[in-house]
């Protein structure tokens, strides 16, 4: 992750020495990070920086602390696009070596209704998925007619190789048998 992180080094800050306080590759990596925990508008990327300031204090400078929402968007707005999809691509490729494997990903477990496959002497299936948080479908089990997603759902989990990841579920999912089996996979 520090290569990734140290080729934000490489871009061109084309501001004004004397009026930076802020290094340019610190405002990429914060709103990068902070994007990476949904956040998705520049308050939202300062608030989560300066939650965040002790940890992101590893890995970056910071020499004139957490930027405001506003410089956040100032320094965006003259960043390269080719830089920026440089780094994704970099980032990318960690993702999918052995670093990338450290990583911890969020799996949703959810049921759904399908629409379109009802009729008159059927009703329309009901299936629980697993989908991953770039939105893959991971693995899906129909859920038997006169039973529902408590008894699927654990069915579902002895199928998948998912240890050491988060895995997230709705009120349905929340049952002291699930969550015991959820706890085991993750141990």
């Amino acid at each position: 992750m520090m290569e990734v992180l140290n080729f934000l080094e490489m871009v061109i800050d084309c501001r004004q020495e004397k009026k930076v306080l802020h290094k340019m590759s610190d405002v990429i990596a914060i709103v990068f990070l902070a994007t990476l925990a949904n956040a998705d508008e520049w308050v939202a990327i300062e608030i989560f920086a300066k939650e965040h300031e002790q940890f992101l204090r590893r890995y970056l400078e910071l020499p004139s602390g957490i930027p405001s929402h506003d410089t956040i968007g100032r320094v965006m707005a003259i960043v390269s696009p080719d830089f920026l999809q440089k780094f994704k691509s970099l980032w990318s490729e960690m993702l999918n070596s052995d670093e990338g494997d450290k990583l911890k990903k969020i799996f949703a477990l959810d049921g759904k209704t399908q629409r379109g496959n009802a009729n008159v002497n059927q009703d329309a299936n009901h299936i629980v998925g697993v989908v991953d948080e770039d939105g893959f479908s991971i693995a899906e089990v129909c859920v038997d007619e006169k039973s529902n997603e408590i008894t699927a759902i654990p069915k579902l989990l002895d199928d998948l190789n998912i240890a050491g990841h988060i895995i997230t579920t709705d009120a349905m999912g929340c049952q002291k048998e699930i969550a015991r089996k959820i706890i085991l996979i993750l141990i």
